[in-house]
């Protein structure tokens, strides 16, 4: 894989409301924020990478990586941050990760990178399964650049759901075996348990 084909995005916008309002990707985890985390896993894997953070972009901007705010204002969720980061995007390819995920798998743009050539799709993202159901991990996604328009015109008529999206267009799914790769951080619990994983 070319890695200077995939530019990568964090989002860093949501509101984080189970943390009692706080900008989740400045919370911190062993001492160092999320969104920095996230970088480490991910910057080794893109050729290029930029966050997409509504509030303190200042602190964000310290990390010398490119921020941008949502240009969706009404709040329409991840998918505000995928457009933005198909705004700005200069590579052929748009890789994805949230802030509150610090363990996702250190081949995640890999695989989603061979799914989407295989298939000659339009985006891959991750699913995982559990003993009772699959769970889709859409925030985690690799998706081809040029899509901008038609996520605009999916979000101006007042649609938000990642999948509901995606299915509009030539998708592919990939399988990671390790849910907990994926475990994600909406409350104080959660940060904890995400310690003792790390640890």
């Amino acid at each position: 894989m070319d890695k200077s084909l995939i530019e990568g995005l964090i989002l860093c916008g949501g509101k984080a409301q189970r943390m009692g309002g706080q900008d989740k990707g400045l919370i911190e985890l062993k001492k160092q924020a999320l969104f920095e985390h996230s970088i480490e896993r991910l910057a080794p894997q893109v050729g290029s990478l930029m966050l997409n953070a509504n509030r303190n972009q200042g602190q964000y901007a310290q990390s010398n990586y490119a921020v941008y705010a949502d240009t969706y204002l009404d709040f329409s969720g991840p998918l505000a941050g995928f457009h933005v980061g198909l705004s700005h995007c200069k590579a052929p390819y748009l890789a994805i990760v949230p802030c509150d995920s610090p363990l996702f798998p250190k081949d995640l743009v890999e695989r989603l990178f061979i799914s989407l050539q295989s298939q000659q799709a339009d985006v891959s993202y991750a699913v995982t399964k559990n003993t009772i159901s699959q769970q889709s991990q859409s925030v985690f996604c690799l998706i081809r650049n040029g899509l901008k328009d038609h996520l605009s015109h999916f979000l101006d008529q007042g649609e938000r759901k990642i999948d509901r999206w995606f299915h509009q267009l030539n998708y592919v799914e990939v399988l990671f075996p390790d849910e907990s790769a994926f475990a994600n951080i909406n409350t104080p619990e959660d940060l904890l348990k995400i310690e003792s994983l790390m640890s």
